[in-house]
């Protein structure tokens, strides 16, 4: 098919002692050969060309009959004039070679096929999002966007949502912070980023749960920082281990409501421990409280940052698992002395933080949207989970044992039959089945034989299908 260029095309300034007609031809000629004019392409009429570019018309129709005679070009009187298909061999150069920049391991060998397969862990119920509510406030904000908001310039994030959102993370987590404290990002990696460029020099060693986010592990590692891996029993992040495997650590990631990938909740003597520790050491805790409003057996547990009364603590977290990922809006809540540190790298990484979806969403948090969803969606992932395992039950027994968590999107299968966690993964996925091998998330230590199985997204047909399919492909070798 072919198509006329719709823009001009840019031409180098002749050089004086260079003619039009060759430095036309040079310039069409290297154009065709980068690709910048690609086959099919076809070129204005001779004399809106030529008017374009200020020449005459006799210029450019006698450039491009010799383009035409070298094989550059094509013309039918009539019909116009375009750029040939050349042998690949007659425009192949040298280019340049990016450096190639490889998938985080646990990612390796992984695809994100849409609609979701069962069992994907990491996305939300998104037929569930009130679409509706959203769109009605994405015209009201549209309607009423002042100019200062087109063209703030804030690298903490929009004010308006800075407040909304410190009043809900003081209702629903217990947090304590004024909107001063918060700084929007896209959502946790990117927080990660930022907190280990300014938190971490080289060779500074940092506590890592084990098995844990490989994001935090890659934030940390590009800063230059030495990873300490700190294995999680029944109770979270084991202190002590930490104190022996990393006496000077300057600071630890942590997911305490939820931990990631096991599913632990870090218990309250543990929580004391880390603050104890970091107030002795000066060390920094980052919370990552990624799906920690979604405990879905009694309340929501309040925050290691609520307990905080030293300014240790500093809580991330985001709205893509809570109510779509494609929003990409997150938060960093940080101890005031740190503000002022973070607050001019984040405004030199983005100087234009703020987006008009920061206004939607605060509206949305701010007309009690966000607090309706989270209720229905709670309730609904609590009931999903309990379908999950009771299917699970009937069809997965003797093959797997399902996790007790009561938190999150997903929950952990732990292996009965033989298989290690690549071998099951592999086997689901060949079957149709979507998990995550628990090992994928391991820095040191052996984990369980176990699969990543999110239930959120999927009914009750969908997990009974995927089950089905997960117990046959389980069955290969018991």
């Amino acid at each position: 098919m072919r198509r006329t260029t719709p823009f001009e095309l840019t031409l180098e300034e002749r050089p004086r002692y260079v003619g039009l007609s060759r430095w036309l031809h040079e310039q069409l000629r290297q154009a065709i050969l980068s690709g910048r004019l690609p086959a099919g392409v076809r070129l204005p009429a001779s004399r809106d060309f030529a008017l374009q570019y200020g020449l005459s018309r006799g210029t450019v129709v006698g450039v491009f009959e010799q383009l035409e005679a070298e094989g550059f070009l094509r013309g039918r009187r009539g019909f116009g004039t375009w750029v040939n298909q050349l042998p690949e061999s007659s425009h192949r150069t040298k280019k340049f070679e990016p450096t190639v920049v490889k998938l985080p391991s646990p990612l390796t060998g992984l695809s994100f096929p849409q609609p979701a397969p069962a069992f994907r862990s990491h996305e939300p119920a998104l037929d569930e999002f009130p679409m509706a509510e959203w769109s009605r406030l994405t015209s009201r904000c549209l309607r009423r966007a002042s100019t200062s908001l087109l063209a703030q310039r804030d690298a903490r994030g929009h004010p308006q949502l800075r407040k909304a959102l410190a009043e809900y993370l003081g209702v629903s987590r217990g947090v304590n912070c004024n909107a001063d404290q918060i700084v929007i990002v896209t959502g946790i990696q990117q927080a990660l980023d930022i907190l280990a460029r300014v938190l971490l020099k080289a060779r500074d060693s940092v506590w890592m749960e084990d098995p844990g986010y490989f994001g935090a592990v890659t934030a940390f590692r590009n800063a230059g920082a030495k990873i300490v891996p700190v294995p999680v029993d029944n109770e979270g992040l084991s202190v002590s281990a930490g104190k022996e495997l990393g006496p000077r650590a300057k600071g630890v990631y942590l997911t305490p409501a939820h931990q990631f990938p096991l599913g632990v909740m870090m218990t309250l003597n543990r929580r004391l421990e880390i603050l104890a520790w970091a107030q002795s050491r000066g060390a920094f805790v980052i919370e990552d409280d990624y799906d920690g409003i979604y405990r879905l057996a009694g309340r929501p547990i309040p925050t290691l940052q609520s307990m905080d009364k030293n300014e240790s603590v500093i809580l991330i977290g985001s709205f893509n698992k809570i109510l779509f990922p494609a929003l990409r809006i997150g938060y960093m809540v940080l101890p005031q002395r740190l503000a002022d540190a973070v607050v001019p790298f984040r405004f030199g990484l983005d100087q234009n933080a703020v987006g008009l979806e920061q206004s939607v969403l605060a509206e949305f948090i701010e007309r009690g949207h966000l607090g309706r969803h989270i209720r229905r969606t709670r309730d609904l992932y609590s009931e999903r989970l309990a379908i999950f395992r009771s299917l699970s039950k009937r069809h997965l027994e003797g093959l797997m044992e399902i996790s007790n968590t009561q938190a999150g999107l997903y929950t952990v299968g732990l292996l009965e039959n033989g298989m290690t966690s690549r071998e099951a993964e592999e086997a689901a996925l060949k079957s149709g089945v979507e998990t995550m091998a628990l090992d994928r998330f391991r820095l040191r230590r052996k984990t369980p034989h176990g699969l990543l199985l999110g239930f959120a997204p999927f009914d009750r047909r969908a997990m009974e299908v995927g089950i089905r399919k997960l117990a046959t492909a389980l069955s290969g070798r018991r």
